[in-house]
């Protein structure tokens, strides 16, 4: 059976982030791209020039990786888990990213993938100098105000699961009582 017949079988011959059934191809996916079926995907040509073309990206067209994020297929979820941290920044994608959980070796292959992409990207470093990444546990060093929250963040909070303002190396984004606040990376350290 070739890896195009395996991806349809799994797919049931439908996109396995958008569900479209139409102009569907494998794509192996990167940095890897061994084209083996538990390495690729099954995409419609939209999903695969948004991922190929950055500039071509609809963060609405990307709506749908609300159900496809949950797939059991960990070459899906590492797709979810891109497309989820490239649009971190227009919000809701944040939101599930939050309630995404990676098993480690997934998360690995993931982020793999993104460092791959971004070899000369912009690097976020820490109050101490140590290197963020999305997923990254940091603590706050300081009392910070959060302008129109009206709180403060504590010294010793714990952020969970950061991200990282793409365009800014002195920012990343984060929770903190139940509010997604943007933080300078000069007021955390990297936790473990």
């Amino acid at each position: 059976m070739s890896v195009e017949e395996e991806l349809q079988e799994r797919s049931g011959g439908r996109c396995e982030l958008c569900g479209s059934e139409s102009e569907l191809a494998v794509y192996p996916i990167p940095p890897d791209g061994d084209e083996r079926a538990d390495r690729s995907v099954l995409l419609c040509a939209v999903c695969q020039s948004q991922i190929e073309d950055p500039e071509t990206v609809d963060p609405n067209h990307w709506r749908c990786l609300n159900d496809s994020m949950w797939s059991q297929v960990p070459a899906v979820q590492v797709m979810a888990w891109r497309m989820l941290t490239r649009l971190s920044s227009e919000g809701w994608p944040q939101d599930l990213l939050d309630m995404l959980y990676l098993d480690d070796e997934i998360l690995a292959w993931a982020q793999a993938g993104e460092a791959a992409d971004d070899e000369d990207a912009v690097q976020h470093l820490d109050s101490n100098g140590a290197l963020l990444q999305a997923g990254d546990t940091v603590v706050l060093i300081k009392d910070l105000n959060v302008k129109g929250a009206n709180f403060t963040a504590k010294r010793g909070t714990p952020v969970r699961n950061i991200s990282l303002v793409r365009d800014n190396p002195e920012q990343i984004e984060g929770r903190v009582n139940g509010q997604q606040i943007v933080i300078l990376t000069r007021f955390v350290k990297k936790s473990g």
